[in-house]
């Protein structure tokens, strides 16, 4: 099963920081130095993330390029590992998976010292918080010393445990964007409790943002708010499942109208000029706000006064498996779908231009042709 490929594995690479501007270039690259427990997927959809953007033009730090960016993945699995199967026992060949923005982690796999200790992360299926051996799909280093390399692509390897079975009622086009922006909002709504008996806001009507409305809606709560800078997102927050917008910039008043109105809070945007206080005086004692954004200089500016109300600010960081898993039977059963565009894979240049530019409405997502 894992016998030589006789296909190459071809994308978009990034070599510098202009690659953002539309300036990737097709070429073939070495894939994860072979081991019996990857598999690889022919990649048929990729889904453009914003994190794409970030890595391509260094804006999280240094970027190891070339890079081929794409860590919403769907696609065919192709080759199978002798050891692929006890790693992850749903897939076999042909099978139709998802990957997301985690391709490895440690997995206890080395036996550790008695002093060290078991990876708690890992073993108690919080893979997305390893803190010995995370790597992202792309623009990371596995153990074996080889780049991990994303879904702009023909071809992607990678550790079979990270491939989650995609179900026959998800259309590839739709399940490929869960792979990254609905897991990072579906798990934080999902650990804090959103459902009957809670009112959720999300900050941000954007890729991220617009799954955040959906899963408020699809796990069952009371109330959901989006909450954007202009009021042009009206019809659409609505049309997502929100029973109200609130616009920030269009609003003069909106604070005092809402205080004390939240349970949660998902914060998607990526700015540390965000108005966190204000944000946080929507919550009522008890609330949370959940930031899954990430400005590239890191900073959010955190006031102690509405802290001191007993509202929580926490973070959380995409998903595992397990909850992609999850998240992918709730889309199932309540018929979520995503505002997807596809475009061609060819066309990706000229897509990440438009992402930049904010014209998604509110995914593109890559179409490889056969």
């Amino acid at each position: 099963m894992g016998s030589a490929p006789d296909y190459k594995f071809e994308g978009w690479l990034g070599y510098d920081k202009s690659a953002v501007e539309g300036k990737m270039v097709w070429a073939e690259f070495a894939p994860k130095e072979w081991e019996e427990t990857d598999i690889d997927i022919k990649v048929s959809h990729c889904g453009i993330c914003g994190s794409d953007l970030h890595v391509l033009h260094s804006g999280w730090g240094p970027t190891r390029y070339p890079v081929c960016v794409g860590h919403e993945i769907i696609g065919t699995v192709v080759r199978l590992g002798s050891d692929a199967a006890k790693a992850n026992p749903s897939l076999k060949l042909g099978s139709r998976v998802g990957v997301g923005a985690q391709s490895d982690a440690c997995l206890n796999r080395n036996a550790p010292s008695a002093a060290e200790g078991k990876c708690r992360e890992c073993e108690s299926g919080e893979e997305n918080y390893c803190q010995r051996g995370f790597v992202g799909t792309y623009n990371g280093t596995y153990a074996n010393g080889s780049p991990s390399s994303g879904g702009y692509s023909t071809f992607v390897r990678l550790p079979a445990h990270f491939a989650v079975p995609i179900p026959d009622s998800i259309p590839s086009h739709l399940a490929a964007s869960m792979m990254c922006a609905g897991v990072t909002t579906y798990s934080p709504l999902r650990r804090n409790g959103c459902g009957p008996g809670k009112a959720v806001g999300v900050v941000g009507l954007g890729g991220l943002g617009h799954f955040g409305v959906m899963w408020a809606r699809a796990l069952g709560a009371d109330r959901v708010v989006a909450v954007s800078r202009r009021d042009n997102k009206r019809e659409d927050a609505l049309a997502l499942g929100a029973d109200a917008c609130i616009a920030t910039e269009d609003d003069e008043g909106w604070v005092e109208r809402n205080k004390g109105s939240l349970d949660i809070l998902l914060s998607t945007i990526s700015s540390s000029k965000a108005p966190i206080s204000d944000y946080l005086a929507l919550l009522r004692p008890g609330g949370v706000m959940i930031q899954v954004g990430l400005p590239e200089d890191g900073l959010l500016g955190v006031p102690a006064r509405p802290l001191i109300r007993r509202v929580r600010l926490e973070g959380s960081l995409i998903g595992s498996p397990g909850e992609i898993r999850e998240m992918l039977e709730l889309a199932a059963e309540k018929n979520v779908k995503p505002w997807v565009t596809t475009r061609p894979m060819k066309e990706a240049n000229q897509a990440i231009v438009d992402m930049d530019e904010g014209k998604a409405r509110y995914r593109y997502v890559l179409v490889n042709e056969d």
